[in-house]
């Protein structure tokens, strides 16, 4: 028989079966079903009620099941109960009268054989796969549902009846399972509860059910009165649900969430999926056999045994509580499901029975299930904390229509009557109402004395204590009420009635404030008492104050209403939409009620509604809330205008208008500010807004025929203004006509306008001294010294000028410009003589230095030198400017206040000058491979080194090269002994590895010679003919007569010398003049010759020498110096040769050396023993030397025969070679072609 399910029309019967029908079912598609009859075949219609194919078995057909993927037909015979197909077509599952299930695949093989502990005593009557066993991966994992504690796997939940899908994870919360104190284990009476923290997640839905591992969930009902439930695996899930009843069908809702169950008990029984039962969902007079719920509905059929088909439609009604921001809902009809609203977070508690009611206040939750009331409280007072815990059990079943939750007591609604429980379950006082109660709230209150909020239908309101027996009626009205809220400060009471009409009344007066149509809900704003909001027909109702009611579209009912947020109920579903409070803030704007609408602001409105509640204050000159809005926007800019208001206020303004106009001026409304500035007398603020703002036009419309000042000034600010947008030209013309030479100068030469600058120069007066200076400075620095040094001298700036030719290195115009005024010589001189060291010319350096009197930068300048050529190893450079040193201190010391110490350098610098100039030739021997000396020379350098470091060893000079050279030279020349000493000296010192092996055989090969030394290297004394060691213990003296020894500065050979000493009384210029200026006629007349030619002296000014001639008899013994020598010498102290007036006259001026220092030093007389070899001095090394060739007119303060020389003192051949190598004199470098002295 087909019937349509509208109206249970009989469309059509189908005859093709000889006996009773015992099954059909339906493909998946809807276009062909399938029946099974006890005539043992089975047929397969089409949707047009047409029969396309039929088959039979062996014994009478009693299920058939269509395969949900494919067209695949499964039929059973009567010892078979089922067949039914996974939801992915690959397996079948068939249920045996013996109580075995047996799980195949499409092809019937056999996969998984499960044997029930019944077996023949629990024949299996049906069985049925979860259609959406997804929803089952969070209790299928549970071994045990006794277990103490349960962890919850992440899991898909959806609401039933919403179609609306979530995904919930326990992560970062607790999950924890609670045991009812009592033991009852019957399946209605199990109280444990579970907590599952859940989060609002959308994206990691794929992956979850990606690792989800996919398990269809098989539920078998047994005449042994079991449900049971099974994996494909054949493990068994839970435990087995006993029945009171032989079940003959079961079946699943389309998504799984439900189980439909019929059978002997003549009832169609709703089961959740884990076999939890709910209810009975409708009632027969006969067994029911069959029972299906049609796909995607709440509807479902049941057929019984004595013919009637029975069609049902499921309503699952709304059960939940709300307080705040806490939200209780039903979920699965046995969880409950905490949602705080702000957080989004969530908490699934599972009753495990069906919750019929649900109250939540404050850290309170009230569950009724069937027999008990669960009262919970949260762990903590944490407001964002979302784990519960059980408190209190009140194990007795009510009945109630509304159920409330205080801190301490539980009030359950029953039509007209209130009964106020304690947790403990003891009724401590009850209220019967006139009428039935329509709606119930908690409105708050001390703990055990909340106060309650009652409507009832014949429109009276009530307010009631929980410990006061007697309730306070507020008001009464006309009609029935449907919903209630008070005002934040309980002093407004909204009421919506069954016309559904938003009543809003004064408590205190009773009196009506106003009303709106069209509202199923209310709810105040709890954070402002002028607020509140209405939902219906499809709207959301927003009202505030008196003011018109704003909507917008919304569905569903308004619960709540807290800040910016309202909460919504739609259909099974709580939301918190947010709502921006811009269209009241608006309200109260109109109203310039800035305070009111600062309020409404800060529940929620957006950047642009805050900026211009600021501007609306701010030109309302409501200071105060101006600065919130400008804080809440951040807007650094108004804030400072209202902070600099409020000062000037503090200092006693009072002028509004004043205020107003920089208010104005700040919008951008400026003519409005420069009449407001005008109207205050503060027509100067308007000219330099107008001039700020580059509205110069405006500014002269403004100014009309004003004070020829202002005109400049506004001239000076448009030319500012015209220099900013890139004009520079104009601007500079415009600042020359408002006075502003300066502008003018700076912006010129910015530019590089040297044309305007010099028109700028030659206009102005000499004067105007500044802007001629900034002329100048700018020509300086485009590169016209010309032109500045023409600006400098039209004002007389000659300090500047002299600066200006110091800069551009201009030397001679600054000498010319010095020699005219000396006052400006140091600012010259110094610079110069920096410029000449920085360019390597030390010599002109320090001349400058010189003149300009800085002596000690001369001194400091030739130190730093020195001690670099030392550190670098450039010991001729070391010892060139030892002596240029010496010589600078010996100049300094003509001061008194300096001479001591000035003295005392001078000779420390001679003596390094000395040193670095005769280590010079031994550094070259012991670093490069070829030698330029002889070995003589360098054997008499090393003595003189090693006679010369007889205390501390000056920088740079190594005493291992020195003893090298002295060693090596000395086996070289036969000097044996003194060979065999330097080497055993160079075994206590630190030798490099380059000459380790040389002195390892030399110190080997020395031994093996003589152990003297050669009699022709022995250096005799001339003062008193003693022949001294190779080595000196006294250094370089005489260990006879203490006589200094005077070397050759090439060679190092001792010379033929004598230094002499006037007799005390005798002056240096009384001495020249006894001295014999003509050589002595008698005896050697003819002999002694002045080399002028033939010679390299020749070609060098005032250079001379002394020779004997070779036909000269050797001196008489009648020479009064000499016998003076053979008198005075020996004895172990030094006695210095002194002679008288008569000695020196005795003297010819061929035989006499002088060394002529400058003061404060005393001239030095050498007396040549030898005088067939001659000797000769640089002339350079004294700035007044005379030639020994010129005569005594020609320099009259020297006689003739007396020549002015340097400590440095050569054999003449040597002399000659130096200069033909070096150009120059080798110690002091002066260039023999240099005609200065």
């Amino acid at each position: 028989m087909v019937y349509d399910t509208s109206d249970g029309t009989l469309l059509q019967p189908l005859k093709g079966h000889k006996d009773t029908v015992y099954c059909v079912a339906y493909a998946k598609d809807g276009k062909r079903f399938a029946s099974g009859s006890a005539d043992k075949s089975v047929i397969i219609w089409t949707s047009k009620l047409e029969g396309i194919l039929k088959y039979t078995h062996n014994d009478s057909i009693q299920c058939v099941s269509y395969n949900p993927v494919t067209h695949q037909l499964a039929s059973c015979s009567s010892s078979d109960f089922g067949p039914g197909w996974t939801n992915d077509g690959q397996y079948l599952a068939l249920g045996m009268f013996n109580g075995v299930i047996s799980i195949r695949n499409k092809n019937g093989e056999e996969k998984v054989k499960i044997e029930r502990p019944g077996g023949s005593l629990s024949p299996i009557w049906s069985i049925c796969w979860n259609p959406s066993s997804r929803w089952e991966s969070f209790w299928m994992n549970r071994e045990n549902e006794d277990a103490e504690e349960v962890i919850a796997n992440r899991y898909f939940q959806e609401v039933p009846s919403t179609l609306k899908s979530a995904v919930y994870s326990s992560q970062g919360s607790e999950a924890e399972e609670e045991e009812p104190e009592e033991e009852d284990d019957s399946p209605g009476d199990d109280d444990s509860y579970e907590l599952v923290s859940m989060r609002f997640a959308i994206l990691p839905l794929l992956a979850e059910f990606c690792r989800e591992e996919h398990n269809d969930i098989l539920a078998v009902a047994d005449w042994g009165q079991k449900l049971s439930f099974y994996q494909l695996s054949g493990k068994q899930i839970g435990k087995d649900r006993l029945l009171s009843f032989d079940p003959c069908c079961i079946g699943y809702f389309t998504k799984g969430e439900y189980i439909l169950l019929g059978g002997s008990d003549k009832q169609v029984s709703l089961f959740t999926k884990d076999g939890v039962r709910l209810g009975t969902v409708g009632e027969q007079n006969s067994w029911v056999w069959t029972c299906k719920v049609k796909p995607d509905s709440n509807y479902v059929v049941a057929g019984c045994q004595d013919g009637t088909i029975s069609f049902y439609q499921l309503i699952f009604s709304t059960v939940h509580g709300l307080y705040k921001d806490r939200y209780a809902y039903r979920d699965s009809m046995t969880d409950v499901i905490v949602q705080h609203l702000i957080t989004e977070q969530k908490v699934r508690i599972k009753c495990k029975e069906l919750v019929k009611k649900i109250a939540i206040y404050k850290n309170r939750l009230a569950i009724q299930l069937p027999e008990k009331i669960l009262i919970y409280e949260l762990y903590s007072d944490d407001s964002s904390d979302m784990r519960y815990r059980v408190k209190e059990k009140i194990v007795r079943k009510f009945e109630c229509n509304l159920l409330v939750v205080c801190a301490d007591h539980i009030i359950l609604c029953q039509e007209k009557r209130l009964q106020c429980l304690a947790f403990s379950g003891v009724r401590e006082r009850e209220w019967q109402m006139e009428s039935l109660i329509r709606y119930i709230k908690v409105i708050g209150g001390p703990p055990g004395r909340e106060g309650l909020l009652v409507g009832l239908k014949n429109g009276q309101i009530l307010k009631i204590f929980v410990d006061n027996l007697f309730a306070i009626v507020l008001l009464k009205q006309a009609t029935a009420v449907r919903c209630l809220d008070l005002s934040a400060s309980r002093n407004k009471l909204a009421v919506v009635d069954e016309n559904d009409t938003c009543l809003v009344y004064d408590i205190h007066t009773k009196e009506l404030l106003f009303q709106e149509p069209n509202a199923n809900s209310v709810a105040w704003n709890t954070q402002c008492e002028d607020m509140l909001c209405f939902s219906g027909g499809g709207y959301l109702n927003i009202k505030a104050s008196t003011f018109p009611v704003h909507q917008q579209k919304l569905q569903g009912f308004v619960v709540g209403y807290n800040g910016s947020k309202i909460f919504c109920l739609h259909v099974f579903s709580m939301s918190a939409v947010e709502v921006p409070q811009s269209a009241p803030m608006y309200q109260y704007l109109d109203r310039r009620m800035f305070r009111e609408a600062y309020q409404i602001a800060c529940l929620g409105v957006t950047d642009t509604d805050w900026r211009e509640l600021a501007m609306e204050a701010l030109e309302g000159l409501e200071f105060e809330t101006a600065k919130k809005a400008f804080t809440r926007v951040q807007d650094l800019r108004y804030l400072e205008l209202i902070y600099s208001i409020e000062e000037r206020k503090k200092r006693g303004e009072t002028n509004n208008d004043l205020f107003l106009a920089d208010v104005f001026s700040y919008e951008g409304k400026f003519h409005e500010a420069a009449k407001l500035y005008k109207r205050s007398g503060h027509e100067n603020l308007a000219l330099d807004m107008y001039s700020d703002l580059r509205m110069f036009e405006h500014a002269k419309d403004f100014l009309g025929s004003g004070d020829p000042k202002e005109t400049k000034m506004l001239i000076s600010k448009q030319a500012d203004w015209a220099r900013n947008i890139n004009e520079p030209k104009a601007a500079v013309e415009m600042y020359m006509s408002a006075g502003e030479h300066g502008k003018a100068i700076e912006l010129s030469g910015d530019h590089g306008w040297v044309d305007m600058l010099i028109d700028i120069a030659r206009k102005l007066d000499k004067a105007e001294r500044e802007p001629l200076l900034m002329c100048a400075h700018y020509f300086k620095k485009l590169g016209n010294p010309g032109y500045a040094a023409e600006t400098y001298l039209k004002i007389g700036d000659l300090k500047s000028l002299v600066q200006l030719h110091v800069e551009t290195q201009c030397w001679d115009e600054a000498f010319a410009l010095g020699e005219k005024h000396p006052e400006f010589k140091a600012d010259i001189y110094v610079p110069y003589a920096q410029w000449l060291a920085e360019n390597d010319h030390f010599e002109e350096a320090q001349k400058a230095f010189h003149k300009a009197g800085r002596q000690g930068e001369a001194v400091r300048v030739l130190e730093q030198l020195t001690h670099n050529a030392v550190v670098e190893s450039r010991f001729n450079d070391a010892a060139y400017y030892y002596w240029m040193l010496s010589m600078q201190c010996l100049d300094i010391a003509q001061d008194p206040a300096q001479k001591d110490v000035m003295l005392g350098k001078f000779h420390h610098f001679q003596h390094l000058a000395e040193l670095y100039h005769g280590y010079h030739a031994i550094q070259r021997y012991t670093e490069e491979p070829f030698s330029f000396h002889l070995p003589e020379t360098l054997f008499n350098i090393s003595r003189f080194l090693l006679h010369s470091l007889t205390k501390d060893t000056p920088l740079g000079i190594s005493k291992v090269n020195t003893l090298f050279t002295l060693a090596k030279q000395s086996k070289a020349l036969g000097a044996y002994k003194l060979a065999r000493h330097a080497y055993d000296k160079l075994q206590g010192l630190q030798i490099p590895a380059r000459f380790q092996k040389s002195i390892e055989l030399g110190s080997l090969t020395v031994r093996s010679k003589p152990f003297h030394d050669s009699e022709e290297l022995v250096p005799l004394c001339y003062r008193c003919s003693t022949n001294n060691p190779l080595l000196n213990n006294l250094g370089n003296v005489c260990i006879n007569c203490r006589q200094p020894f005077v070397f050759s500065a090439s060679s190092y050979e001792v010379l033929h010398l004598v230094e002499f000493y006037l007799e005390e009384g005798i002056t240096d210029e009384e001495a020249v003049s006894l001295i014999d200026l003509v050589a002595p006629r008698h005896k050697c007349e003819n002999k002694w010759q002045e080399i002028t030619s033939n010679s390299i002296l020749g070609t060098l000014p005032d250079s001379q020498a002394l020779r004997l001639d070779e036909t000269m008899d050797s001196m008489g013994d009648d020479d009064p110096f000499t016998a003076k020598l053979s008198f005075e010498q020996g004895g172990s102290e030094f006695v210095p040769v002194v002679v008288n007036r008569s000695v020196l006259r005795s003297m010819s001026r061929r035989d006499v050396l002088i060394k002529r220092w400058p003061p404060p030093l005393r001239w030095q007389y050498f007396r040549s023993l030898l005088p067939d070899a001659s000797i000769t001095m640089c002339p350079s090394c004294f700035q007044a030397v005379v030639p020994a060739r010129l005569g005594a007119d020609k320099c009259p303060e020297l006689q003739p025969g007396v020549m002015a020389i340097s400590p440095q003192m050569f054999h003449s051949e040597d002399y000659e070679l130096l200069v033909l190598q070096h150009t120059c004199c080798p110690y002091c470098r002066r260039r023999m072609d240099d005609p200065s002295p």
